[in-house]
């Protein structure tokens, strides 16, 4: 089902080409005159058009279209151009030039409409200007497509539509995992988030050429762009599975996958270096994967599934992995591993919870709930409690605070009566006052310890009180005690 859904989707990106005419081309010696282009010595091409470097013109008969849709040249590559039919000018995209001075770059792709009244009985004559000399990179095939289509033609949406959805797939897996990340720490996580970052970026660069007509100078920084992403998300597929199937080899493998698929920069050829970086990275990532099979670790049976299917792939099809499926098969491999994680992320909360519940029965602690985990706190040991947002912040003794994942209204009915609220945003302990001052307009509660802690206005009265009463209690609590002591 997969390969003829990709089958489908390529015959459907391919569509205009099945339309265009098989053109012969030859190359000659040219300058412009006042009735059009003057060529001599033209003699056939022999392999293919490369203008890099170098000023080129070139040729070819075409035959008149057998109906009357309309038709236009098509042309994409590193070259500026200029276009003619049978002496008619058709139209330039940028600049040709015999110099880097003289050249003005154009777009990597350009169309050129043909009026009807261009075309002549029999033969016609079809020439192109070509330079470039801003390309920046030397391409094994500077251009892609030279031809007679009809136009307007469709533009293959359907392939634009499926990446854009593996993308935006792939954006939430790399948010997911990024949060997962956040919370827990886990060197696995932040490895899926990157995964899935790479890939995300990966295809919005795939997509450039289908979205706007940049210049061709561009071309050699987004098809680097390109390759720099694939050999990014190979190593760091084999770091994620050899972590997770054979980590005492992992420095072996990753070693290895820097080395093999930082080599694939010195192959010709765009294409080949991309598919290839993805390949030997895969077939990297299989021999801890296999190892994990054997040793029985849950999640590597599937892992193993998913690498064979995308080396199936690779040396069946390799023009459609780097366009299409390997987009799809990365958002089908992190996808079920973040729900694997938010399934774990969820028990684990719910053990915590459970671990809080029972931890709740201690009266004379303070379970905590913080970003390291939950601490049990001896509730003699807290000096106040002062309201952060969301969190409270425990002052202890011994100058520590502590971050708590709770909130005043609720904190005040699990703390004994020794602790009154002082301040909307302060519970004091008054165990461990030293004394109440004023300060102006202003009265300020000093503990044995720490900074003294704002007493509200309206709550002060019952601070009197409180502290009253509890010096009455300590005075009948030292007289019992010197009375037993006699």
């Amino acid at each position: 089902m997969l390969r003829f859904l990709l089958t489908a989707i390529f015959l459907i990106a391919l569509a205009p080409p099945a339309f265009a005419q098989e053109l012969s081309w030859q190359t000659c010696h040219g300058t412009t005159g006042q009735a059009g282009p003057v060529l001599r010595d033209c003699r056939p091409v022999e392999d293919f058009i490369d203008p890099q470097g170098r000023e080129l013109w070139v040729r070819s008969a075409v035959e008149v279209p057998a109906d009357a849709r309309p038709r236009a040249f098509y042309i994409a590559g590193v070259a500026s151009s200029e276009v003619w039919l049978n002496g008619r000018r058709l139209g330039d995209n940028g600049r040709p030039g015999a110099t880097p001075q003289t050249e003005v770059p154009g777009r990597y792709q350009a169309i050129f409409p043909i009026p009807d009244t261009a075309w002549q009985p029999g033969k016609n004559m079809l020439v192109v200007h070509l330079s470039s000399f801003h390309g920046g990179l030397h391409f094994a095939r500077p251009m892609s497509a030279m031809g007679v289509w009809p136009y307007p033609f469709p533009q293959p949406a359907a392939l634009l539509a499926l990446t854009f959805v593996a993308a935006g797939t792939l954006l939430a897996a790399a948010f997911g995992f990024g949060v997962i990340h956040a919370m827990r720490r886990t060197g696995s996580s932040l490895i899926l988030a990157a995964m899935a970052g790479v890939a995300t970026l990966q295809a919005v660069v795939e997509s450039l050429r289908m979205l706007f007509d940049y210049a061709y100078p561009l071309h050699a920084w987004r098809m680097s762009a390109i390759w720099v992403l694939a050999a990014a998300f190979a190593i760091l597929l084999v770091a994620y599975v050899t972590a997770r199937f054979l980590p005492r080899a992992r420095g072996l493998m990753i070693g290895l996958a820097l080395g093999l698929v930082g080599a694939t920069a010195l192959l010709s050829g765009f294409d080949a270096k991309t598919v290839w970086a993805l390949t030997i990275g895969v077939m990297l990532a299989v021999v801890p994967t296999v190892a994990g099979v054997r040793s029985r670790i849950p999640g590597a049976r599937p892992a193993l599934a998913w690498l064979v299917l995308f080396l199936v792939l690779a040396f069946d099809s390799p023009e459609w992995l780097a366009d299409l499926s390997y987009f799809l098969l990365a958002a089908g491999l992190v996808l079920p591993l973040l729900m694997v994680e938010v399934v774990r992320l969820g028990r684990d909360d719910r053990e915590r919870e459970a671990a809080l519940t029972r931890a709740a029965s201690r009266p004379d602690r303070l379970t905590v709930a913080s970003a390291r985990g939950v601490e049990l706190i001896p509730i003699a040991e807290i000096l106040a409690v002062v309201g952060a947002d969301d969190y409270v912040e425990l002052r202890l003794a011994g100058g520590r605070t502590l971050l708590h994942s709770a909130r005043l209204d609720g904190l005040i009915a699990e703390l004994p009566s020794s602790f009154l609220r002082i301040h909307r945003s302060v519970i004091a302990n008054l165990a461990q006052v030293q004394r109440l001052e004023r300060e102006g307009d202003r009265w300020r509660l000093h503990l044995r310890e720490g900074a003294p802690l704002p007493v509200s206005r309206s709550r002060q009265p019952a601070l009197r009180e409180a502290l009253e009463v509890s010096t009455f209690l300590g005075g009948i609590d030292a007289a019992a005690g010197n009375s037993t002591s006699q």
